[in-house]
């Protein structure tokens, strides 16, 4: 392998394995912190436009003990481990947190919430067939608007809300041209490897992590791919970790070519739409989106989803990684 393409490799690895280190360079570069984006979707772009970081909280490797106080076994693993994270004050260098309710148990932990950190509540309208739902998801976004400024102490200006849009788009859009070429180059961008330049995307600036990829993207394609002789398939589900079991698919031969992953490939799906209004566009994006368990369409267009990505990509299977109690897949 190139000395290039490994560096690539292990700057991902080591952004996705350490959001701590991220935020205390992002303060020493700023004068700013950081906020807490939890499960799911989120409309980032106004903690960016604030000056903010914007950190991806989805938990970890934990033994679980104190969040049995707050929640039975049967809960979802995601949120136990949050809460434990939480009740041991992992969260505590947070200026403040931004929470969805887009289920029962995250509803729930909303409630429970003990940290330090400001927690900025809100709601997803799930039926966006109906125009109501989009005027109330406007309506939402400036109450979190309105509440971030007032954590941060900050002003938000509709301008730098717009550039930040921008921002993401491009990201996106760079990370949709990412998925194409790794799926070109199994013997590289192995099942770890893609993980790990998704999850990076939660922890540094949208602007740095498209720097970081264009190189990345740069450099794979200097190589020339190869046939793969092991499976290809297409993954499904909230989020593929431990990382215990992305090993396991790269010891089976087993090339991620696509996902359809709530903590990866549905966060990059579509862009926010155009727009005069800068709330109106970040609500347009949650109207565009499609095919996720957590945002209802009475159509069910997941199946036909797997189906398009397995002949686009040409994989031999779907895997479907359940999120154990998590109602909504």
């Amino acid at each position: 392998m190139e000395d290039n393409l490994k560096k690539y490799i292990d700057l991902f690895e080591k952004l996705a394995k350490s959001p701590k280190e991220s935020i205390e360079t992002h303060k020493k570069e700023t004068g700013k912190g950081a906020v807490g984006v939890f499960p799911v979707y989120a409309p980032e772009e106004l903690i960016d436009a604030a000056g903010y970081l914007p950190v991806g909280i989805w938990g970890g490797q934990k033994v679980i003990s104190k969040a049995r106080a707050l929640f039975p076994p049967f809960a979802c693993s995601i949120v136990q481990v949050l809460t434990e994270f939480m009740l041991e004050g992992a969260y505590d260098n947070l200026d403040a947190v931004l929470m969805s309710m887009p289920c029962d148990t995250l509803k729930c932990f909303t409630q429970k919430w003990k940290g330090k950190a400001a927690p900025i509540i809100f709601v997803h309208p799930q039926n966006k067939t109906l125009d109501a739902a989009n005027v109330f998801l406007v309506e939402e976004y400036k109450l979190v608007k309105e509440k971030l400024e007032k954590a941060l102490n900050v002003e938000i200006s509709n301008e730098a809300i717009h550039k930040s849009i921008e921002v993401y788009n491009e990201n996106r859009q760079i990370m949709r041209v990412f998925a194409d070429v790794a799926a070109l180059y199994p013997q590289v961008v192995d099942p770890i490897v893609r993980h790990n330049v998704f999850k990076s995307r939660w922890f540094i600036t949208k602007k740095k992590h498209t720097e970081y990829v264009k190189g990345f993207i740069e450099e794979l394609k200097k190589e020339k791919p190869a046939p793969w002789d092991g499976k290809k398939v297409v993954l499904t589900g909230i989020m593929t970790e431990p990382k215990a079991l992305l090993e396991i698919f790269k010891s089976e031969k087993l090339a991620v070519v696509a996902d359809d992953l709530a903590q990866e490939s549905r966060q990059i799906r579509v862009d926010t739409p155009a727009g005069s209004d800068p709330l109106h566009r970040l609500a347009g994006w949650w109207y565009n989106l499609d095919g996720c368990s957590l945002s209802m369409n009475a159509e069910k267009a997941k199946g036909k989803l797997f189906e398009d990505l397995a002949k686009k990509y040409g994989a031999d299977a779907v895997i479907v990684c359940m999120m154990k109690f998590c109602d909504p897949e």
